[in-house]
């Protein structure tokens, strides 16, 4: 598991490109028959991509947790964005179309995931935070998902927010998650650019055509910075950054 440190708002301010994406672009996140890892210090959340094919894989302990098992104090919600999938938690199958979500609570002591076709694999996004209650482990697909229509097309960013994982949605202790679709003809997400101290976030961005790239902005509003993002990487967004972006295509 790849271990990534806070980096301040004066630290941001000064790095070049090269520093600015080693520190918060995560790239080569969904690999062939691997699970990646990656633990961020902003708000000790870890980020996560699995791509099972031919066999399942199990997920790790990590050193790091210094846990008996890797969701003893921790839960986790993931989302399939790949083929048909399927997610097995201390015996019990929950079956992943693209798009469906399942969380598990803190406590799950296995966890496994498959697909079920080895020549379109399952793509599983995942993330994990600490946990300091126990809620049930449950899947959502995404008809289940409280949608939330927002934007315009006059400004580009007619766009459907999917709830998963909230306070109305899948209960749990920390974590947030859900998805968000542009309509064709629109290309700005996360508008308007805020901030918010109260959590960091992570942005996955999937589903891109080899030709196209998202460019993703962040930093302070007075030192904006931008990562040039491809399909199947995600980004750190700190609590004290904005966190917006814009493709080439919806």
């Amino acid at each position: 598991m790849q271990v990534r440190f806070q980096s301040s708002p004066k630290e941001t301010a000064s790095m070049s490109t090269q520093e600015t994406r080693a520190n918060f672009l995560i790239q080569d996140l969904m690999v062939a028959g691997e699970i990646k890892l990656i633990y961020s210090h902003y708000d000790r959340v870890i980020v996560g991509g699995v791509v099972p094919t031919s066999s399942s894989i199990n997920l790790p302990n990590e050193e790091e947790l210094k846990a008996n098992f890797f969701l003893e104090r921790r839960e986790m919600g993931i989302i399939n964005v790949g083929g048909k999938g399927k997610v097995v938690a201390d015996g019990v199958a929950y079956e992943l179309d693209k798009l469906s979500c399942v969380y598990l609570g803190k406590g799950t002591k296995e966890v496994s995931f498959t697909s079920e076709d080895s020549k379109i694999p399952a793509l599983f996004y995942v993330l994990s935070t600490p946990s300091h209650a126990v809620h049930p482990n449950k899947s959502m697909t995404k008809t289940e998902a409280s949608p939330v229509n927002m934007g315009d097309f006059s400004t580009s960013n007619k766009r459907t927010i999917y709830k998963y994982i909230h306070n109305d949605g899948l209960q749990s202790s920390q974590l947030v998650m859900g998805l968000t679709i542009l309509e064709e003809g629109c290309v700005w997400n996360s508008v308007p650019p805020h901030t918010h101290t109260r959590r960091m976030e992570a942005y996955f961005y999937f589903d891109l055509n080899e030709a196209h790239r998202v460019m993703h902005f962040m930093g302070m509003p007075q030192e904006t910075r931008h990562i040039v993002v491809a399909n199947n990487e995600a980004v750190l967004s700190a609590p004290w950054s904005m966190h917006f972006g814009v493709g080439t295509a919806n």
